[in-house]
């Protein structure tokens, strides 16, 4: 496998530890890098929720590329310690938080802030990422007017989800891994002021 590291920012070119014995399937660099390619500077300052964080590796790449604020969740006690060493790989442990939670369960409590960014990457083939996106769009809570929401599955997995608050906008292919990106869906109300 190969080597995980920090690709930009503050902590570019730290290398990050694996979770010892884990089947995590760490975000290779290249999807990683598309990835905050595409959010681009968008990132500064921002709020960050990286859910089922295995590693760390997507929270600690938007805290080293200038957000202000992750949250990095995951349910494994191995993930959880292989985390914490990883952001004090990156120096960025003052400006996260970290907790060892069941993420659907998480998503059902009030947050204690509500994110600009939100990225599901549950192991596969257990339809935990539509149960995770139904968990987010049943608690807006967590959604501010632009949040966006990036799925990390197989493109085998991908079928139509039907949500109230979140809405698909784009979609990005990497061999056997899909990007698919949601967005806060305008609420009614501020559309119609929009009419002229």
């Amino acid at each position: 496998m190969m080597p995980l590291r920090v690709i930009a920012g503050t902590a570019k070119g730290r290398r990050l530890k694996l979770v010892p014995g884990s089947t995590t399937r760490p975000i290779m660099d290249r999807v990683k890098e598309a990835l905050f390619s595409i959010i681009g500077r968008d990132i500064l300052y921002s709020h960050f929720l990286d859910l089922f964080a295995g590693t760390g590796s997507v929270g600690i790449e938007a805290l080293s590329r200038g957000a202000d604020r992750a949250l990095l969740v995951d349910l494994d006690r191995q993930a959880i310690k292989t985390i914490h060493e990883n952001l004090a790989i990156a120096q960025v442990a003052d400006r996260a938080v970290v907790r060892q939670a069941d993420a659907l369960a998480l998503l059902r409590r009030p947050p204690d802030d509500a994110y600009d960014f939100i990225y599901v990457a549950p192991p596969q083939y257990q339809n935990l990422w539509q149960a995770t996106l139904r968990a987010i769009d049943a608690n807006p809570a967590w959604l501010t007017q632009d949040t966006v929401v990036i799925v990390q599955l197989d493109p085998q997995e991908q079928t139509d989800i039907d949500l109230t608050h979140l809405a698909p906008y784009d979609q990005r292919r990497y061999g056997k891994t899909l990007l698919w990106f949601f967005e806060t869906k305008t609420p009614p109300e501020s559309a119609a002021e929009e009419q002229p």
